[in-house]
């Protein structure tokens, strides 16, 4: 398949998640790089964003508590290209009712060619990356093909 490119600006658009057992370590992990985290566009799911905000002062995009709709609709932003870094701190070891909104959150991700940091030392190499605060060009697989396919109907036998 071929790719196409997406330009990422220097001023990326980053979803910041967690669950429950990890709201803390993620906001450790904010105030910790609170400098660079301003220059960007920040979005977050439910009790984490009003989290963020209220104690560290921050404009944060809301958006839906994860079971409520808020790891689709980041889905769907990515789908859109209006998201362009994911940052989730998930809990490996315990079981959440939506675990299918989070694997299919994990899967666009991965369709769409967007960092993902899942824990606190890969959000930190990411996060200090020079390809951070500059223009990049990420690369897409061209879906056209897949989206342009003809979907026959079939007769019974």
């Amino acid at each position: 398949m071929k790719n196409v490119t997406i330009p990422l600006p220097a001023n990326k658009r980053i979803a910041l998640v967690a669950h429950d057992n990890m709201k803390a370590g993620l906001y450790d992990w904010v105030r910790y790089n609170l400098g660079t985290l301003r220059k960007h566009t920040l979005f977050a799911t439910g009790t984490t964003g009003a989290i963020l905000e209220q104690e560290l002062g921050i404009k944060i995009t809301r958006l839906e508590s994860g079971p409520l709709g808020g790891d689709q609709q980041i889905g769907a932003m990515i789908s859109r290209l209006d998201l362009d870094f994911l940052i989730f701190f998930w809990d490996p070891l315990e079981p959440m009712p939506h675990d299918p909104d989070v694997r299919a959150l994990l899967r666009l991700a991965s369709v769409w060619n967007i960092p993902v940091a899942c824990n606190r030392s890969s959000a930190d190499f990411m996060i200090s990356s020079p390809l951070m605060g500059e223009r990049y060009p990420r690369l897409v697989p061209d879906y056209s093909a897949y989206r342009s396919r003809h979907i026959g109907a079939t007769s019974p036998e």
